[in-house]
């Protein structure tokens, strides 16, 4: 089976409560709903879901848990997402596949199966949303601080490959931001600057031109303080390949931050 969808999310913590989104924010949720759709409409078994918030050190860790059950209170912001129960299924065979073809391809990856880890809200804010019923897979993917961009981009090109070989029906979700230098206030807006570097990197997403979004990755990171060094983005952008149809379903500021709902079908 070839991957059924892929998509950039948008996590930002004042969406865990879809009644209490502020108003600058529903593109979002209505971004994240058509996707909810688009996935249940794609009869998807698995979600293949790598978060900004699940921050590693030195490796690529791949949530092999068969069972993802828990209660979310972010540290981060416990006034905003505090006593968030979620149960989901796991893949561990999905999962120990992607584990094995990292380490073939020479990519420092370990495989975690342990129920007592509590997800991050990278991962349980757009869930909400995408798996309401929370009745789909997930297979939960780490960001490598101490991976390059390069190497991150060829772990999404190992994950593509595990999926499009899979018999599993798989949804990819990268989980972050684009420019996220934050200031106190989620009303505030990037910069000029910062808006009109998302702006470019959205189109050329949106052109099909996947090969300069990855030229200019690490330069627009850097400039735009993009979430994580851009390292979901490099893995999104492996795992996209080419020939892939981009739509752009919204886009919404967060203390700062810019953030954008965009699917890519075949």
């Amino acid at each position: 089976m070839s991957i059924e969808l892929a998509l950039l999310a948008a996590h930002v913590p004042s969406l865990c409560y879809e009644e209490r989104a502020p108003e600058f924010q529903k593109e979002l949720v209505k971004g994240l709903h058509i996707m909810r759709e688009r996935i249940e409409k794609a009869k998807a078994d698995a979600i293949v879901l790598i978060s900004c918030h699940f921050p590693t050190t030195f490796h690529h860790y791949v949530d092999a848990t068969p069972r993802h059950s828990g209660v979310l209170t972010a540290m981060e912001c416990p006034d905003l997402i505090s006593d968030v129960p979620y149960d989901y299924p796991g893949d561990q065979g999905l999962a120990d596949e992607l584990v094995a073809a990292g380490l073939s391809a020479n990519l420092p990856i370990i495989g975690v199966n342990d129920p007592t880890y509590i997800w991050d809200y990278g991962t349980v804010v757009p869930l909400r949303y995408l798996a309401p019923q929370q009745d789909i897979a997930v297979v939960n993917l780490s960001v490598c601080l101490a991976a390059s961009l390069e190497e991150t981009f060829r772990w999404g090109q190992t994950i593509r490959g595990v999926l499009e070989n899979s018999d599993k029906r798989a949804v990819f979700v990268s989980s972050g931001a684009l420019s996220h230098r934050l200031v106190r206030g989620r009303h505030h807006r990037p910069s000029l600057m910062e808006k009109a570097l998302d702006d470019q990197f959205v189109e050329y997403l949106l052109t099909g031109d996947y090969a300069t979004a990855r030229d200019t990755l690490e330069q627009y990171s850097k400039l735009a303080g993009v979430e994580s060094g851009g390292r979901h983005l490099a893995a999104l952008l492996g795992v996209l390949g080419d020939g892939r149809k981009a739509e752009y379903w919204g886009y919404g500021q967060s203390s700062g931050s810019g953030n954008a709902i965009i699917s890519f079908a075949s």
